[in-house]
């Protein structure tokens, strides 16, 4: 959708969101969308391949296995852009004639951080080289077919007081503007809130900013994000502690006891939703919900199970992360009337 107008691309997006809602006859009051500029993208998947003459690096067609060989991307920022040069590097180094090796490069305070998948076995070669290509190309850390091959510095991603030692392949925001945004709806949906669960935190993108006015708890499914959240939250200096346990909130959703400890919780589920912990959230007497959803209609599925259990939809914003593609997020407040946060 690079051809269409700015106004034109945020009334698609929002358009989405309403349709995805609309499916399941929720009429949510729409405030608007923030949309991250262009070049800020500070997260990316590529792909090379090696070639007679050196390497092809970049993304594949729509639906299609050709790879399309990129020079240029109007969406990744200037860090970010240096890691073509370092995928097709390590292409000629590291991928067989026939395959092809994917890179996820993150844009962190320094550098790069990478992880490389499909590469050929990390023999003696490749242990020389390619710590030699990663200090060429600014790479703070490189992960090989899950092993570590090279690293100048632990990388780190500063949230709020905190830094964050991330786990090869950690989740980050796509872009600075998104998540600053998507933090704001959050700490603005749960004002006032004196205790707060953050479902699904991550490396604790809202758990962090959440324990500078009160006490959190972050449960997160994956125990090297879990670890990276407490470590960072014991040494930010916090005004307030942050509790991280690790479990699978797919296959063991909090209960209605656990969830009575708290006046607000935060969900930020994968794509797949958080239908289990919805079904728990809708039996609950939780004041306050702040669901975070990068998938509309996961999100109005789950929605409408709270709708159903006695929720109201206060609001919901749109924020545009992926400029021009049908990819669209979601942040909404959700109460039960009869509780306020904060409040007997």
């Amino acid at each position: 959708m690079q051809h269409a107008s700015d106004a034109l691309v945020a009334d698609w997006k929002v358009g989405i969101v309403r349709t995805a809602l609309a499916a399941q006859s929720l009429d949510a009051p729409i405030r608007g969308i923030e949309t991250s500029p262009t070049r800020s993208r500070r997260r990316a998947r590529f792909a090379a391949r090696r070639t007679k003459s050196g390497a092809l690096a970049g993304f594949h067609g729509r639906k299609s296995d050709v790879l399309v060989d990129v020079v240029d991307c109007p969406l990744i920022s200037d860090d970010l852009a240096k890691g073509l040069d370092l995928t097709r590097a390590l292409a000629v180094v590291g991928a067989s004639r026939k395959g092809e090796i994917l890179v996820q490069c993150n844009a962190v305070q320094g550098g790069l951080d990478v992880s490389v998948e499909d590469g050929k076995p990390l023999d003696q070669e490749l242990r020389i080289k390619l710590p030699q290509i990663a200090a060429e190309h600014g790479v703070l850390r490189l992960t090989w077919n899950g092993e570590l091959a090279a690293q100048l510095a632990p990388p780190q991603h500063k949230i709020g007081k905190a830094d964050v030692p991330l786990p090869p392949g950690a989740f980050l925001q796509a872009t600075e503007h998104g998540e600053k945004a998507l933090q704001a709806f959050v700490l603005e949906a749960t004002e006032g809130a004196h205790a707060v669960a953050d479902l699904f935190a991550g490396c604790g993108t809202f758990s962090l900013r959440l324990a500078e006015r009160g006490p959190v708890t972050a449960v997160e499914g994956d125990k090297p994000m879990t670890r990276a959240l407490q470590e960072a939250a014991n040494h930010a200096g916090l005004a307030y502690p942050v509790r991280s346990l690790t479990r699978d909130l797919f296959d063991d959703p909090l209960t209605e006891p656990e969830l009575a400890k708290f006046d607000a919780v935060v969900l930020d589920p994968p794509r797949a939703g958080a239908q289990a912990q919805a079904q728990r959230l809708a039996k609950s007497d939780v004041p306050v919900i702040a669901y975070i959803s990068c998938d509309p209609a996961s999100f109005a599925r789950d929605v409408r199970i709270l709708v159903d259990g006695g929720y109201q939809v206060e609001w919901v914003h749109v924020v545009d992360q992926f400029r021009w593609s049908p990819h669209t997020e979601v942040a909404a407040r959700l109460t039960k009337s009869h509780m306020q946060p904060g409040r007997d």
